[in-house]
């Protein structure tokens, strides 16, 4: 669905899922959901999933150039691999079992060329999804083989020596049959970077030659038949390491990472009843990374960091609208780490120096109802209990909305809720004594988080919508990694108390001409309770501009993009706020079924830096100034 076409009155009735685990009207759903459609990932030029989700209303993404991380409503806490978001493909859990990573970067197991739409739910969202859904709920909606009906090509080339391939075909039978293959191969070369902390003769004079190379390759197969799907994907990512991070010797071309992602999920829905409705899903998930790490203590030595994790799930769901203004959605999920695997070893001469092997068992069971109070009043609450065994704890999170139609044009929510996130592996068994080691902390606590939320959406007429929130987000014993410095070695602990408060406007309009603009204001203030501090990585304002519009008379599309992120503080001191501007101009119909697009990205060539973690040498790692990008796609 093209949402560019729609006006703002009909996106009030758009069905949306991930909400509630369930379809239902945007303007119903128990949080301020925001939807970004492949339509708008063409429009402006995007390449990653971190590229579309820095574009919603209060996310903001920092690079290490390595990978990319999120944060929203003022957390991003340094040493975090994204693990405050369940992060969702087609309703099936992402998160690999020993960092509960979301990967956002390049290293997504998915081509984003395949991505439909992406809805993300803010707030906390353990009430229906257990564990990780703390900050929010990202859901990656995949194209169909109907979307294609044909064989598609396409080929990319840009700056720092960046080019890709892909090759699609879907296809939707008569006897009902749906199947999709896609495969795809990623190169850039990567510009020469400068770091002014390593400016020595001994290191180069601080230029890191040839070492942000980035190599992706993906492959995805989905069917379908009547109830039954199924699906499976595959993708690794071999990734220079430029910054010598964790204390490694800087400028070594053997300096990399590699990431390896696979799954298979196969699902059945049945109708029981004309109201009833039951699904079943079966997945099996495997994430491996590998990284080559030099140090210089005698002799020159490569060392080999790395993780192995598999595991497999069941859940099962009910929802029924048996009962009179009730829409009842229940059911329950297990999933078996049964890899859990943590190693480092030198390389030449073989010394090991990690073997950590473990597995655990996750089970959350959930209940949630709708429930009509009256014609212009809905009230959306459930509760669900996790239990993991990384801790041995169980967890019971509650959530209710209160959603009231104060008239046609106008719908006001009020929700609060609780959410979870169980410390993981590498948070509790990572040990590594020595140079840029880290300590172990078995005793760490699952962090836990309280959300209230106002929320307000009133369209003026059917061509614009504005929607306003307030909230209040107070997080327990957070989980922060810090610098012991008694021994120089990383190491996780709990912190005591985080608040964050903060509002949030956007303003949607749509243009009988096919003119969109989509534009939001983020204020927010994340402090440490008990010192009063600012958290690092904390912007206190955030800005977005989208405006696609077609070009009068030549046929082509123009997408204009603004992103400002305020000032943040560092491990050490601050950087300064930004603003960036990314251009894209398409030819939807240069030819019958060939289409040309031509982006820059950082349009203006300024000059800024996301902050570093305790990893990091450099307090601030400096991202591209001005690049481009040039795609060529036809369809068969």
């Amino acid at each position: 669905m093209d949402l560019a076409a729609l006006p703002i009155e009909q996106l009030l009735t758009l069905e949306v899922y991930t909400a509630s685990r369930f379809v239902q009207k945007f303007s119903e759903a128990p949080s301020a959901v925001s939807v970004v459609t492949s339509a708008d990932i063409k429009a402006f030029g995007w390449r990653t999933v971190a590229d579309i989700l820095r574009s919603m209303r209060g996310l903001y993404v920092s690079n290490d150039r390595n990978y990319a991380y999120l944060g929203a409503r003022g957390f991003l806490r340094p040493g975090d691999y994204n693990s405050r978001f369940l992060l969702l493909v087609d309703g099936n859990r992402n998160n690999d079992a020993v960092y509960d990573q979301a990967s956002i970067g390049t290293e997504f197991v998915l081509d984003v060329d395949l991505i439909e739409r992406v809805e993300f739910v803010p707030g906390p969202g353990s009430s229906v999804y257990g564990a990780n859904a703390f900050f929010g709920v990202i859901n990656i909606i995949t194209k169909k083989g109907r979307d294609l009906s044909g064989a598609q090509a396409s080929v990319e080339t840009g700056s720092h020596g960046m080019r890709k391939a892909r090759a699609s075909y879907g296809m939707r039978h008569d006897s009902g049959v749906e199947w999709l293959f896609s495969a795809s191969s990623f190169r850039e070369d990567g510009p020469d970077l400068y770091f002014p902390d390593f400016d020595t003769p001994a290191t180069n004079n601080g230029v890191a030659r040839r070492l942000d190379h980035d190599r992706a390759q993906n492959l995805l197969m989905k069917a379908s038949l009547g109830p039954w799907s199924v699906a499976v994907a595959h993708s690794e990512r071999t990734k220079g390491v430029p910054t010598a991070s964790f204390r490694q010797v800087f400028n070594d071309p053997r300096s990399h990472t590699v990431d390896t992602q696979s799954y298979i999920d196969a699902a059945h829905r049945t109708q029981l009843a004309p109201d009833t409705e039951l699904s079943a899903r079966l997945y099996w998930g495997r994430y491996d990374y590998l990284g080559d790490y030099v140090y210089d203590y005698p002799p020159l030595t490569v060392n080999r960091d790395g993780s192995r994790a598999a595991w497999w799930g069941a859940e099962t769901k009910l929802v029924t609208t048996r009962a009179d203004g009730h829409k009842l959605v229940m059911g329950a999920d297990v999933q078996r780490d049964y890899r859990r695997r943590q190693f480092n070893f030198d390389a030449a001469p073989f010394v090991s120096r990690l073997d950590d092997r473990r597995s655990g068992n996750r089970l959350g069971l959930y209940l949630q109802d709708e429930f009509t109070l009256r014609q212009d009043m809905l009230l959306n609450a459930g509760a669900r209990y996790d239990h993991d065994s990384s801790t041995g704890d169980g967890s019971v999170n509650p959530r209710v909305a209160l959603i009231y139609k104060a008239n046609a044009s106008t719908t006001l929510k009020a929700m609060a809720g609780t959410a979870f996130r169980a410390p993981n592996a590498y948070e509790l068994y990572y040990d590594l004594r020595g140079p840029g080691g880290q300590k172990s902390n078995p005793s760490l606590r699952s962090e836990r988080i309280r959300t209230e939320e106002l929320s307000a959406e009133h369209h003026f007429s059917t061509e614009a919508r504005v929607t306003a929130s307030v909230f209040r987000n107070t997080v327990s014993h957070l989980i922060t990694q810090t610098l012991d410095p008694s021994d120089g070695l990383l190491i996780f602990q709990n912190l005591d108390r985080a608040v964050a408060r903060g509002i949030e406007l956007e303003l949607e309009k749509a243009w009988t001409g096919g003119a969109r603009l989509r534009s939001s204001y983020s204020w927010q203030q994340a402090k440490d309770e008990a010192t009063g501090a600012t958290l690092a990585n904390a912007p206190r304002h955030l800005a977005k501009f989208n405006l696609s519009a077609p070009l009068p008379r030549i046929g082509w599309r123009a997408g204009a993009e603004a992103q400002y992120v305020g000032q943040r503080n560092t491990l050490r001191a601050e950087t300064a706020g930004y603003w960036i501007g990314n251009l894209t101009l398409s030819a939807i119909r240069l030819a019958p079924g060939l289409e040309l697009s031509l982006s820059l990205y950082n349009l203006f060539d300024r000059r800024y830096a996301d902050p570093g973690a305790a990893e990091h040498v450099q307090d601030a790692i400096v991202q591209n100034g001005r690049t481009g990008r040039l795609k060529l796609s036809y369809a068969f």
